[in-house]
């Protein structure tokens, strides 16, 4: 009786307290709730990031600089270059004038220190370190000529492989550019090329990706994924990692293949279905890659991690950009599309540090203004943008020091190869050292 009599005794208590705000033992708010008041956010989970975070903190990255080799080239990651030049303009090299070069993202394929790129007829230009030209070579027909292809290009210090809008695909001699095959597709070509051993890899406005033989140009594989009722002008991403292919695809899927055969291992949508009508205007940065996941954002305001093995997302967090990101040791390195340089943690995807990189730029007209590409040297970060202007930063505070005037419509992104940087404009590629 006395054990009854004490339990009622106790719900009595509980129930007269647990409701009563008033009481300060016990109120209705969940856990959440008291986190939230505990806790401010920093930042709104669907809100683009446009403010500065842990300004003071200062970001060492070691001494350690970034081989060329085939390894990156294989995963996109450019990681850290030993760069650290006066940008004095040097040479110029000059060609045709590309029409609608604001469109796509060119490229220069690299042939120890010649240059190789192409003009608006399609002809391929190889050029040496002084800009004197060493050969040229077009194999378009004047039809094809006059619709201006835009060409990827892709070397293994012997042969140079091509392939275009128009849907030919071709291999030429590095050394003289003579033709060693031609082909044609079914669809045209809009993404990056890797050549993996005897092959290699591009993917078409079909979403599909196909594997070519690189001798003759024979099809061995192809894998078509969702078709997209647009054509997106954003050139697609494929990184290799062992004997693993991953691609995009324009609707934002991710998927990975055997590189021998071409059978699915796995395969990631990124977008929800019902933001599909928002993929027609999707730009998904290029992926880079380390040996165990796969980096890359969009301009839906998400940046991903993902585990090459299992297809599994590792972290998703808010950051707005279409550019290629960079690896160095556990930091990535990524610029927003508003002009923010955002620095995350490679594990856990949390955002270390943001600085506001355009804050030089007049207020009225910062909206017209987008950064096209970035490259991280010894002390700066060398960032191109769409008016033509290079940006140097400051690696440890984030900080714009100068801003360099290089033209005043699109610049590509920087290449840096041999201790210069490279800029390409429509008309011409820009040396500075």
């Amino acid at each position: 009786m006395n054990k009854i009599f004490n339990l009622l005794l106790i719900i009595l208590f509980l129930s007269a307290c647990s409701l009563n705000k008033n009481s300060k033992f016990w109120t209705s708010d969940t856990l959440e709730e008291l986190e939230e008041k505990k806790f401010q956010k920093i930042f709104d989970d669907e809100k683009t990031l446009i403010q500065e975070f842990n300004t003071n903190v200062n970001l060492n990255l070691g001494s350690k600089f970034t081989k060329i080799s085939l390894e990156n080239k294989l995963t996109n990651n450019d990681g850290r270059v030993n760069f650290d030049g006066l940008l004095k303009r040097s040479f110029k090299y000059k060609f045709s004038k590309i029409k609608n070069f604001y469109q796509f993202e060119p490229v220069i394929s690299f042939n120890k220190n010649n240059i190789i790129f192409f003009d608006n007829k399609g002809t391929i230009l190889q050029f040496d370190e002084r800009s004197k030209l060493i050969w040229k070579k077009n194999y378009y027909s004047k039809a094809e000529k006059k619709l201006n292809p835009i060409l990827q290009f892709a070397n293994n210090d012997r042969s140079l492989v091509v392939a275009d809008n128009l849907a030919n695909y071709y291999v030429i001699n590095l050394n003289n550019g003579e033709l060693v095959w031609s082909k044609s597709n079914s669809a045209p070509f809009n993404s990056q090329i890797k050549i993996f051993k005897d092959r290699f890899f591009i993917i078409d406005f079909t979403n599909t990706l196909r594997c070519f033989l690189l001798k003759n140009g024979e099809e061995l594989w192809s894998f078509q994924t969702e078709k997209s009722l647009i054509r997106s002008q954003k050139k697609l991403s494929i990184v290799i990692v062992k004997d693993t292919v991953y691609f995009n695809n324009s609707l934002g899927d991710i998927s990975a293949l055997n590189v021998n055969d071409g059978s699915l291992i796995w395969q990631l949508p990124t977008q929800k279905s019902t933001l599909y009508e928002s993929s027609f205007s999707l730009e998904t940065s290029d992926i880079i890659a380390d040996e165990n996941n796969l980096f890359f954002s969009n301009n839906n305001n998400q940046f991903f991690s993902i585990d090459v093995n299992s297809g599994s997302f590792s972290w998703e967090n808010t950051v707005n950009s279409n550019l290629r990101p960079t690896l160095i040791g556990n930091f990535l390195i990524s610029v927003s599309i508003e002009g923010y340089l955002i620095i995350i943690d490679k594990i856990t995807g949390n955002i270390i540090k943001i600085t506001d990189i355009f804050k030089n730029f007049n207020p009225k007209k910062r909206d017209e203004i987008s950064p096209t590409g970035f490259i991280v040297g010894s002390k700066n970060i060398y960032l191109s943008t769409n008016i033509g202007r290079l940006l140097v930063i400051d690696i440890k505070s984030g900080k714009t020091i100068s801003t360099l005037k290089v033209d005043n419509d699109k610049i590509s992104r920087p290449f840096i190869m041999d201790k210069n940087l490279y800029l390409v404009k429509d008309n011409a590629i820009i040396k500075l050292n």
